[in-house]
């Protein structure tokens, strides 16, 4: 793959993709669309001052928690989905025939669910429909007194369960619009893929075989997880509506020299600027 738009012409492809018009119009798109990405080149290293700017970035952190959380309460449910279903009288053919359908209604509904985001461009409330999704299904196999012993309710739960509309592809962006320059916009996509992992493995340690068939304490942490994914993206909403505020408030007040002056200095040291918007 090319290096960037700019770079696409070489001694196998001597064209090229673009025409110099088209190399221009790439260009000044990108940084129309946000100047930031004009202030490091991809082939400038991270230093370790920058990076350590970058993991100082706390307006980022509400979102590496919801890395954390969000997707743990379907963790396990989605690691023990074969041995659940031999469990509840599947045979090894049967039970790889009934994992299909909850992957195609998770790939439709990760789709529509990212669309409705660009839609409506939003991104807490959208995101926090998958945990919406989760919460009866985890409700029932923690209350349902037929859970492990009514073979296709069980099955019916788990299958709407693991459909969940998937916002993590919504997150990663949301991660990268809010870190504003190129630097900080690397670590954080690696910090939040972290958190997603760590998450994981918080995940594949929730169900014990102490707790077995029923899970009813492992269930009782995965609807703990999910409350608190939801209050983590209320929370997140309100945190960067009050910081939009309270950044409009400061450049308001701010004179056409202090901003010209602000402006130089934030673009030396990869800072934020006061006139640019979390995206919430």
């Amino acid at each position: 793959m090319p290096a960037s738009a700019v770079e696409t012409k070489k001694w196998f492809r001597p064209k090229g993709w673009f025409t110099d018009r088209e190399v221009s119009i790439v260009v000044n798109r990108v940084l129309r669309d946000d100047p930031s990405k004009g202030d490091m080149h991809n082939r400038q290293a991270i230093t370790p001052q920058r990076l350590w700017n970058a993991l100082c970035d706390y307006d980022l952190w509400p979102i590496y928690l919801i890395g954390l959380i969000a997707y743990t309460p379907m963790v396990p449910v989605k690691s023990y989905i074969t041995l659940t279903l031999k469990d509840l009288g599947f045979n090894t053919f049967v039970t790889n025939l009934l994992t299909i359908p909850n992957s195609v209604g998770h790939i439709i509904l990760l789709l529509a669910l990212t669309r409705l985001s660009g839609y409506l461009n939003e991104r807490a409330l959208t995101s926090m429909l998958q945990c919406v999704w989760t919460l009866p299904c985890v409700l029932a196999l923690r209350f349902w007194p037929e859970t492990m012993e009514n073979a296709w309710g069980t099955y019916a739960v788990v299958t709407v369960l693991l459909s969940y509309p998937y916002c993590h592809a919504i997150v990663v962006g949301w991660a990268s619009k809010n870190s504003n320059n190129v630097g900080t916009r690397t670590v954080s996509a690696a910090l939040y893929n972290m958190c997603v992992q760590l998450g994981n493995i918080i995940g594949n340690n929730v169900y014990r075989a102490d707790d077995k068939p029923k899970y009813r304490r492992g269930n009782t942490v995965l609807f703990a997880l999910n409350i608190l994914a939801i209050l983590l993206f209320i929370a997140t909403k309100v945190y960067y509506v009050l910081r939009n505020r309270h950044r409009e408030r400061v450049w308001n007040s701010m004179t056409e020299e202090e901003r010209q002056d602000y402006s130089n200095n934030t673009s030396d040291t990869g800072s934020k600027r006061l006139d640019f918007r979390f995206a919430h």
